[in-house]
């Protein structure tokens, strides 16, 4: 008997911040907003895949940032996982529309 890879869960150290953090993730990525959250990093000239940069940058909201800091280094490898599977859940349409954000180079 096989079963498929699961990934372990991990409890979260401060759930409050991680919460936050990740709720400005799923907010960026809504059905609503994902179109305008792909322009912004497209004129600030931003790559999707460069997680770090965009939440410095502001990209995510303003508090976004200093929640993250405060996170340990288990919670951000999570945050960051999950932003890395919102990004690629975006229609594919978009993605084609904004291919430069998506491009390895």
């Amino acid at each position: 008997m096989s079963t498929g890879y699961q990934q372990a869960a991990i409890p979260v150290a401060d759930p409050q911040a991680f919460s936050a953090v990740r709720a400005a993730i799923e907010s960026s990525f809504s059905s609503t907003k994902v179109s305008d959250f792909l322009k912004s990093l497209e004129r600030a000239r931003l790559r999707i895949r460069d997680f770090e940069i965009v939440l410095g940058k502001g990209m995510l909201g303003p508090k976004a940032q200093g929640e993250y800091k405060s996170l340990g280094n288990g919670d951000q490898g999570m945050i960051r996982e999950f932003y890395l599977a919102a990004l690629e859940h975006v229609a594919p349409e978009l993605r084609q529309k904004f291919f430069k954000l998506y491009a390895y180079y």
